[in-house]
């Protein structure tokens, strides 16, 4: 079964909100069989958003649509769709009462815009948004559907795994177009290797491969992601078959079995080892410590963390003496080794990284150019340090290093496995 995805929106369009809707939609709907066709991202128009309508009905069995049901002006999606379906727009006693029970408290949120979210399609299906006003409408089209909701990020997750995913699952007993197919997806994680090498390395593989298999190339700062992907043609026996083979192939590569981030992969091992981490940073000023610390449960393994981004912070509170960095300058791999070692020992952990570079856009010499970076990993067994150059924008060379970083710390821990 095939999909589509409208985001709607002004704010879209002139990059004042971000769409993430979409990213999640496409995860869930692949969860659920669905394949996602297209996404397309409209003004607050009407004939761009009936243009937009009629191509995905086009193509699609069901159509996805996020945004403009507020009760503003500028929120028209609601009337355009009574439109489009040949309706109108009558008032739904049960969306009201749960309105006005959401708002209980706040008496002052209850006026005449907000009285027009009760107002519905007659011809719909509404589905109870239970976070929010804007109630979720469905709309049948023969063997198509609409499904219409909120683009408030929070909104929509929880419409579409309360509501919206099991309707639509409830539907393929139902209608005969609606059957999903069963896709597989299997990702491997590769680095220190060309993706024009790695892709002569896979030529024999690639061209072996089932019908019906599809090998892609995701490179990111260093680290090539493998998809294995097949849309309801292989089986898993099948789709392990192969992923063993590309495994085998890549060994010499290969840092992470799974499409996780590399921190969540850290993080994993080190739980599962029951041993710990902590970081001091320079130039990554935090990011590196952010990175670990964002996913539930990092407190298992990560126990904190030194921004050293002036000299006197890796005097006074990492112990890197002055001389140290007069004679070898700050990004140095003297340095960075003695900011490792002593965090480590500090907060009592069993590994430890430390960054110093120079991330820019200033701040380069001959010697030491922008996007100089050394990076250092102080583990049980000793400390090891390593020099990058890391590409002359600040945004790039910060997130490069964390990259190197965790990768450089995977090829430890699996070393050691």
């Amino acid at each position: 079964m095939r999909a589509e995805i409208i985001t709607i929106g002004d704010e879209l369009l002139i990059g004042q909100v971000v769409d993430t809707n979409s990213a999640w939609m496409a995860e869930r709907l692949n969860e659920n069989g669905i394949e996602l066709f297209q996404i397309t991202s409209v003004h607050d128009n009407r004939e761009h958003i009936i243009a937009a309508l009629d191509e995905a009905f086009s193509r699609a069995d069901i159509v996805f649509t996020t945004g403009g049901l507020g009760p503003t002006k500028d929120d028209i999606t609601k009337q355009v769709l009574c439109d489009y379906f040949g309706t109108h727009l009558i008032e739904d006693t049960q969306v009201r009462a749960h309105i006005e029970t959401l708002y209980q408290d706040r008496p002052d949120v209850l006026n005449r815009l907000t009285a027009t979210q009760w107002l519905v399609p007659e011809s719909a299906t509404i589905l109870e948004n239970r976070v929010g006003s804007a109630p979720l409408m469905i709309f049948h089209r023969g063997d198509q559907l609409l499904a219409c909701m909120p683009g408030v990020p929070y909104e929509m997750k929880i419409a579409m795994e309360e509501q919206i995913l099991p309707y639509i699952n409830n539907l393929k007993f139902k209608i005969s177009n609606f059957r999903f197919r069963e896709i597989l997806h299997r990702t491997l994680q590769v680095t220190g290797i060309p993706e024009s090498s790695l892709a002569i390395l896979l030529e024999d593989f690639e061209n072996s491969m089932p019908e019906g298999l599809h090998l892609a190339y995701l490179p990111k700062d260093g680290v090539i992601r493998l998809r294995l992907s097949s849309y309801g043609e292989l089986t898993e026996a099948q789709m392990a078959h192969s992923f063993e083979q590309l495994k085998k192939l890549t060994a010499d590569y290969l840092i992470a079995e799974t499409d996780e981030p590399l921190e969540v992969v850290v993080g994993n091992i080190l739980k599962s080892r029951h041993q710990t981490i902590a970081t001091a940073e320079s130039c990554t000023g935090g990011s590196l410590a952010s990175l670990l610390a964002k996913h539930p449960g990092s407190s298992a393994f990560y126990f904190g963390s030194v921004v050293s981004y002036d000299n006197s912070v890796k005097e006074h509170m990492l112990g890197v003496p002055e001389e140290m960095i007069k004679a070898h300058g700050v990004v140095s791999e003297e340095v960075v080794c003695k900011m490792a070692n002593n965090i480590r020992i500090q907060i009592g952990t069993d590994y430890a990284i430390a960054t110093s570079g120079i991330a820019g856009p200033s701040g380069g010499s001959p010697e030491k150019p922008v996007g100089t970076v050394w990076i250092a990993w102080a583990t049980p067994d000793g400390t090891t340090a390593e020099c990058f150059h890391l590409g002359k924008l600040r945004e790039q060379v910060i997130a490069r290093t964390c990259q190197k970083a965790l990768v450089g710390l995977l090829k430890l821990l699996n070393h050691k496995s």
